[in-house]
């Protein structure tokens, strides 16, 4: 809910600024008229006056300005006075910090003016503006309505009776029936209620009926102002964020004394609430609602325990359609984005570590020889979700630390194919066993066997700038090959496909020595040697290209129509460049259904 720090007297333990006081320069004589209230015997009429000194610097003598804000239970009959013979006197209270005011009583010892103003200042008084007008006569001395003949009038007849001649009371009330606020946080409440500093100028001194009755004294010796007490009812300014407040830029404390500094709630900060606390910054701060009682909490951005501060950032608000604007602070542990929610470049995440692990981001481990040193972006040494490092031609693993599977010599240009049908020495590049093997270029072409050159071109090898090595197998999207079609029903037949299935396929291996696809098979639409059951099973590629791509591509997460041969022996079924791969259709799978059932004898 929102809150609301309780309300005192602003004024216990600041002491006024006066133009003058008595007996600041000399002792003065002066006289007054006793309080009626305190003689033991009521006298009629006024009474006689009674005449002694002020001096500022005499304790017993003295009347400070200081005088006006004491206890007024413990020290009932202390006063501030002014010189004699003043006209202008202006009395102002300036506070460290901001607060609330709700209403200002002043208890007069000398008659109340004829005419003055209750002004307040919101920037440490470098400009004032008046809170209400007082006077025996508003037309004449301000050109104001009085508010007992218009409601709403800033100026008032009420209190500028010179009777009582003591302890007459000026009271001013922030909130009154022409000041109606719904809500206390609203930008209309806060250009009423809030304030730096508050001040009355006493305008136009006026004695008192009395001293027509044959005075024997002086008249200017009643020719002062004088204060007993100011009360100024408020409480610290704290946007509905904070019920209690502390000491600010202060050292002395008293008793009851009203503190400006809040302690705010909510997930709020600043001397006033004004703003959201460091990790709470997802969406704008909201003063309290003062009319629904609704708390508007700032909320914690998803930092993921990597940033200790966040930023509001408009646009990402905007974007969001409103929901979140929060953008982490200087990530740590390696992390980087809006909400620290990636790996640096340079690191890869840990998936066996929650995203608010300080250890969540791991080094790249990239074997330097093996390891492409220009990729997609330049910062980037691994892929920053898996961690596979970006392979130089021919180059396989991980980390990049191993040749291709028909590839050898592993140095500083990656690894270079083997001559050989399938697999040759990958330190030496001696064919394992002798047969000629010519291999697949970038993007899957099969060499036409007739019109092959002797010398195959180095060109064939190299790799466009804008294209990069990957781990075999980890990059699917970015493999071209040859396709096999469904051509006639005679080329089907002819292949002699020792299975066909359909298959969906779920992830796919590189073991070093050879490539693993484990799919899961839907359909089976033909059988060899090897049995096949509806369920999940590991199929073999025969043919890499030099980018660690299988061929024919295999995408995981596909359903495929999958025709090839077998190796009864150990019980492996094998995709190479002549099996028939193709995404699953089912007008496909009809077609071939026929081919079997009916052409294939």
């Amino acid at each position: 809910r929102a809150c609301n720090p309780p309300v005192g007297n602003l004024a216990t333990g600041r002491t006024p600024v006066t133009t003058t006081t008595c007996g600041q320069n000399s002792t003065e004589l002066y006289c007054f008229y006793p309080d009626q209230n305190l003689l033991h015997h009521i006298s009629p009429g006024c009474g006689q006056p009674r005449c002694t000194k002020c001096n500022a610097n005499q304790p017993d003598n003295s009347h400070l300005p200081a005088d006006m804000t004491d206890d007024f239970f413990a020290n009932p009959i202390s006063w501030w006075q002014s010189a004699q013979g003043v006209h202008r006197e202006e009395i102002r209270l300036d506070f460290e910090t901001e607060f609330y005011l709700t209403h200002v009583i002043a208890v007069f010892k000398s008659p109340r003016p004829a005419a003055m103003v209750l002004e307040r200042s919101q920037d440490y008084g470098q400009s004032w503006r008046p809170y209400k007008y007082f006077s025996v006569n508003c037309t004449a001395t301000f050109g104001l309505q009085d508010d007992l003949a218009e409601e709403g009038s800033m100026c008032t007849s009420r209190y500028s009776d010179a009777v009582p001649c003591t302890r007459g009371e000026v009271i001013y009330r922030a909130l009154s029936p022409a000041n109606k606020i719904e809500d206390p946080y609203s930008p209309e409440a806060q250009d009423l209620l809030k304030l730096t500093n508050l001040r009355l100028l006493l305008l136009k001194r006026q004695e008192c009926p009395c001293h027509g009755s044959g005075l024997v004294e002086k008249p200017q010796r009643f020719a002062h102002y004088a204060i007993y007490d100011l009360i100024i009812r408020g409480s610290c300014f704290c946007n509905g964020h904070a019920e209690e407040c502390e000491l600010a830029n202060r050292t002395g404390v008293m008793e009851n004394m009203v503190h400006g500094k809040c302690l705010c709630r909510h997930n709020t900060a600043g001397d006033h609430c004004e703003k959201c606390a460091p990790l709470y910054n997802d969406q704008p701060w909201k003063p309290g609602d003062g009319k629904t009682g609704a708390p508007n909490e700032c909320r914690k951005c998803r930092c993921h325990n990597h940033a200790e501060s966040c930023h509001f950032d408009l646009s990402v608000w905007l974007a969001s359609g409103k929901r979140s604007g929060g953008v982490c602070d200087n990530c740590k542990h390696n992390t980087e984005g809006h909400r620290c929610q990636r790996c640096k470049p340079g690191f890869y995440r840990d998936r066996g570590k929650p995203m608010s692990s300080p250890e969540v981001c791991k080094p790249c481990a990239c074997q330097p020889m093996g390891s492409a040193n220009t990729t997609f972006s330049s910062s980037w040494r691994c892929h920053p979700r898996t961690g596979f490092c970006y392979c130089k031609p021919g180059v396989a693993g991980p980390n990049c630390d191993r040749c291709l599977v028909g590839y050898w010599g592993f140095g500083e240009n990656g690894c270079r194919p083997c001559d050989c049908a399938r697999d040759c020495d990958q330190r030496t590049g001696t064919c394992f066993n002798g047969e000629p093997f010519f291999n697949i270029p970038i993007g899957g072409r099969i060499p036409d066997l007739v019109q092959m050159p002797t010398n195959e071109s180095e060109e064939e090898w190299k790799w466009n700038d804008h294209e990069q090595g990957f781990s075999a197998l980890r990059h699917p999207e970015k493999c071209v090959c040859k396709e096999k079609v469904l051509g006639s029903v005679s080329d089907f037949c002819q292949m002699k496909y020792a299975y066909v299935i359909k298959a969906r396929i779920l992830s796919a291996h590189d073991k070093g020595t050879h490539a693993e696809v484990v799919v899961k098979v839907k359909k089976v639409l033909k059988s060899g040697k090897v049995k096949i059951a509806r369920s999940n099973r590991s199929i073999y590629p025969e043919s890499w290209t030099n980018r660690g791509c299988t061929c024919p591509i295999l995408n995981p997460g596909t359903d495929y129509l999958i025709a090839g041969q077998e190796d009864s022996r150990t019980g492996k079924l094998l995709v190479n460049m002549n099996s028939l791969v193709k995404p699953w259709k089912a007008y496909l799978g009809r077609q071939v259904s026929d081919i079997l059932r009916t052409g294939c004898k």
